[in-house]
C-alpha cells in the first residue's frame, strides 16, 4: 500500500502528576515558564522539519511498475516508473487551482486501486489501476469530470526529455511530433490540400513516448488536440459540453516494447497517373493508350498500374451508361497489357446526374447525409464543398444506401476492367464543417471507420484516402499530396509521414508521386526526382505523375527502370514477410531507428533513415546539393553491411560524413 496523507493531528495531552499541584508557588512559576519555552520549541522544529522534509511530489496511486504523484508547485500529474523513480510522463492539469493539492482529501481511500479527488467547484479527478492489456505492461486510467458547463478540461503532456509520436498527421509531418505546431481544433481527420492547418487523412487517438509510455483516448470522448512545439501536446474537452476526458496510461519497460505492445494485403505495382486530356471519354481513352505506347516504348510497362482520376472515371462511367445492370466488360483493351486504378469519392453534384435520379426516386432522405428534421418536417441533404462543387454525401449510416453505393462500384469496376479501386474523400466530417450536430455514430471520425468498414468489402485491390481505427482492414491508404520541394512540406515530410503512417498500423500506404503533386519551388527538378525516387523504392507502392522522359535526361529514366527492378526483385519479398509479422504480432512494418536502440536518445528524434522490419535500413539524401550525410546504425552490438561498398560497420555507431552520390542511395542489411 501507500500513503495517500499524512497524519499531522494535534499533539496528545499532557497528563500531569499529582506531585506538581504540591509544589510551592515559585517552583510552579520556574516549571510553567520551562513548559511553555519547551512548547514552542517542539512547535517551531516541527513546523521546521515539514517545511524541510515535505516532498514538492506526492504519491497518490501506486502500482508494482511505477505510480502517479501529484506535483504542488504547478499542479501537474507526473508518471513515475519503480524501483527508480524514472520521471516517464508529466501532465499539466488545466482548468483547476494549481496551488490546492489533492492530498491528503481522498474520496476513494478505502479502494487501495483507487485514488479521487474534487476541486468542490470545478471537477472530479479519479485515477484507478486499470488490467493490463498485454504482458510487461501496467496501465493507469484517467478520468476528469466537469463539476460546471463552462469548465473546459485540458492534459497538456510535456515534451522536455520525452519525443513523441502517433497521434494526427499533419501538413509539414515531423518525427517525433515535438517539432510540431497546431492550435487545438476537433482531433477529425482532414484533407491537408483544402484545410492546411487542419490535422491530415491519418490520425488516431494514441501518442507514444519515448520513456514508454502510451496515451489512449477513449474513442467515444469528444477530443480537441493541440500541438506546441517543444513544449507539449494537450487534449482537451469542448467547452459547455459538461463531457469528461478519459484517457488510459500504460507503461512499458522502453519505447520499443510500448509500440509492440499495441495490438495481408499484397505490395503495390509502380503506379503512373494519367495527366491527359478528359474532355470527352473518346479523348480519355486516346489518352491512356498513348500513355500506355510511352511506358512499352521506355520498357517501363512491367506489373504497372495507370490510375483515372475521379473526373475521368465519371466521364468514362457516364459515356458508358452507368450504372447498368445488364453492362458487361466493355473495353478489355483500355490499357492492356497493363491495369487500370479508377477513382470515386462518397460525394455527388447537385447537378450530376447521380444525385437527380436520387431525387426522381425518392432516394434523397436516405441516401444522402441530411440535416435532422424539425417536427413535421421533411430531411433535406446536408449539402457540402468537393472539388469546387456543391455536393451531397453519401449517408453510411443508410444499409441501403451503402448497398447502392457498393453495387455500382463493383459495376463500374467490371465495365472498365479496373484492377484498382480510389475512394477520395474518406475524411472529415461533414456536420462539424457546418456546426451541425451530428448522429451519434458519426460523431468524431465515424464517418470514415465505417465507410472504410464497407469498403474494406470490396477486396484487396482498394485503396482509401483516410484512416480512422481501421488499419486492421485490409486496404491500402493513399498519403497526403506533397508539395515540390525540399522542405517538411514536400520531401523532408516523407520519410517522418511514412513512419507515422505506419506506428498507427496502416503499413500498406502509396506515397504521393515522386517529385510531389502540390506545386512548389522545385518542380520539375531533375534531383529532387532523383533523391524522390530513390525513398519510394522502398515503399509498397511506386507512384509516378510527371513521367521522367519530360523532365530529365536519360540516365534518370535509366534510374527509374533499375528503381522499378529493384522494388520488384528486393523490396516486395521483404515487404511481403514483414507483413505476416504485421498480422501476427502487430509490429509495424517501416519502422524507426529506436525499434533497434529504444534506450538511446540518439535515436529518437532521426526522422531520415527508416527500417524495413528488423534488417534492412535506408538512409537516402534530402537536402539539395549534397552527396555525403551522417548515418546512424541502430542496435548495438549487431554489424550492418552496405549493399553497394560491401563494407560491414558495428551498430550503434555513427557514420559521420558517409558519401552517396546522386545516382545512389545508403542501404545496409544487418
Amino acid at each position: 500500500t501507500m500513503p495517500l496523507s499524512r497524519h499531522t493531528g494535534q499533539i496528545p495531552e499532557s497528563n500531569w502528576t499529582l506531585g506538581f499541584r504540591e509544589m510551592t508557588e515559585p517552583w510552579k512559576g520556574a516549571v510553567g515558564c520551562l513548559g511553555v519555552a519547551v512548547f514552542f520549541a517542539m512547535t517551531i522544529g516541527i513546523i521546521s522539519w515539514q517545511a524541510l522534509e515535505q516532498s514538492p511530489e506526492e504519491w497518490v496511486l501506486r502500482g508494482r511498475a511505477g505510480g502517479m504523484l501529484w506535483e504542488r508547485r504547478r499542479g501537474a500529474l507526473v508518471l513515475r516508473a519503480l524501483p527508480a523513480g524514472r520521471r516517464v510522463a508529466a501532465i499539466a492539469v488545466g482548468s483547476v487551482p494549481a496551488a490546492e493539492p489533492p492530498p491528503p482529501r481522498d474520496h476513494c481511500w478505502h479502494d487501495g486501486g483507487q485514488f479521487c479527488y474534487s476541486w468542490e467547484e470545478d471537477a472530479e479527478l479519479r485515477l484507478s489501476l486499470e488490467p493490463p492489456g498485454t504482458p510487461g505492461t501496467e496501465c493507469y486510467g484517467v478520468r476528469w469530470t466537469p463539476l460546471r458547463p463552462d469548465v473546459v478540461l485540458k492534459d497538456c503532456f510535456s515534451m522536455a526529455n520525452v519525443s513523441w509520436y502517433g497521434g494526427p498527421s499533419t501538413r509539414a509531418q515531423r518525427w517525433p511530433l515535438n517539432g510540431a505546431e497546431s492550435a487545438a481544433q476537433p482531433f477529425v481527420s482532414g484533407d491537408l490540400t483544402t484545410h492546411p492547418d487542419g490535422f491530415g487523412p491519418v490520425l488516431d487517438r494514441y501518442f507514444l513516448g519515448s520513456t514508454g509510455v502510451t496515451v489512449s483516448v477513449a474513442p467515444d470522448v469528444p477530443l480537441l488536440v493541440s500541438l506546441e512545439s517543444h513544449r507539449h501536446f494537450c487534449l482537451e474537452t469542448p467547452a459547455g459540453r459538461e463531457e469528461p476526458l478519459r484517457y488510459q496510461l500504460c507503461l512499458s519497460a522502453d519505447v520499443a516494447a510500448a509500440q509492440r505492445h499495441m495490438g495481408n494485403p499484397p505490395a503495390g505495382s509502380p503506379m503512373w497517373r494519367y495527366h491527359g486530356p478528359e474532355g470527352s471519354a473518346a479523348k480519355i481513352r486516346r489518352g491512356l493508350r498513348a500513355l500506355v505506347r510511352r511506358l512499352k516504348r521506355h520498357r517501363l510497362q512491367e506489373g504497372v498500374v495507370v490510375a483515372l482520376g475521379e473526373r475521368g472515371t465519371a466521364i468514362l462511367a457516364a459515356a458508358d451508361h452507368m450504372p447498368s445492370e445488364r453492362r458487361k466488360r466493355q473495353d478489355p483493351a483500355l490499357v492492356e497489357p497493363l491495369q487500370l486504378s479508377i477513382t470515386l469519392s462518397p460525394y455527388a453534384s447537385i447537378t450530376s446526374p447521380l444525385f437527380l435520379r436520387s431525387l426522381q426516386h425518392g432516394e434523397a432522405a436516405g441516401y444522402w447525409l441530411s440535416r435532422q428534421p424539425r417536427a413535421g418536417g421533411s430531411s433535406i441533404p446536408l449539402l457540402t464543398s468537393w472539388k469546387g462543387q456543391l455536393c451531397a454525401r453519401l449517408n453510411v449510416t443508410s444499409e441501403a444506401a451503402l448497398i447502392w453505393y457498393l453495387a455500382r462500384a463493383r459495376r463500374l469496376k467490371q465495365a472498365l476492367g479496373a484492377t484498382y479501386m480510389v475512394f477520395e474523400g474518406v475524411e472529415g466530417n461533414s456536420f462539424l464543417e457546418q456546426d451541425v450536430p451530428p448522429p451519434a455514430e458519426l460523431a468524431g471520425d465515424g464517418y470514415t471507420r465505417v465507410l472504410a468498414a464497407a469498403l474494406a468489402t470490396l477486396g484487396n485491390g482498394t485503396i482509401i484516402s483516410a484512416g480512422a481505427r481501421s488499419s486492421h482492414l485490409p486496404l491500402f491508404i493513399q498519403m497526403s499530396p506533397l508539395r515540390s520541394d525540399w522542405s517538411h512540406a514536400g520531401l523532408k515530410g516523407l520519410i517522418p509521414s511514412v513512419l507515422h503512417y505506419s506506428l498507427l498500423g496502416y503499413n500498406f500506404l502509396i506515397p504521393d508521386t515522386v517529385g510531389g503533386s502540390l506545386a512548389g519551388d522545385s518542380t520539375g527538378d531533375p534531383e529532387l526526382f532523383v533523391r524522390w525516387l530513390q525513398i519510394v523504392t522502398f515503399l509498397p507502392v511506386m507512384a509516378f505523375g510527371s513521367p521522367p522522359w519530360l523532365c530529365c535526361d536519360s540516365w534518370v529514366l535509366n534510374l527509374t527502370r533499375q528503381s522499378i527492378q529493384r522494388h520488384q526483385d528486393f523490396v516486395v519479398p521483404l515487404l511481403l514477410k514483414y507483413s505476416e509479422e504485421w498480422q501476427s504480432l502487430g509490429h509495424p512494418i517501416f519502422r524507426p531507428a529506436w525499434w533497434l536502440s529504444p534506450t538511446d536518445p540518439t535515436a529518437f528524434t532521426i526522422e531520415d533513415e527508416f527500417l524495413i522490419g528488423d534488417e534492412v535500413l535506408v538512409a537516402p539524401i534530402i537536402e539539395k546539393g549534397q552527396t555525403h550525410r551522417d548515418i546512424f546504425l541502430p542496435g548495438e552490438g549487431h554489424l550492418w553491411l552496405d549493399t553497394s561498398s560491401a563494407h560491414v560497420f558495428d551498430g550503434g555507431t555513427t557514420l559521420r560524413n558517409y558519401s552517396a552520390s546522386l545516382a545512389e542511395v545508403p542501404v545496409f542489411v544487418k
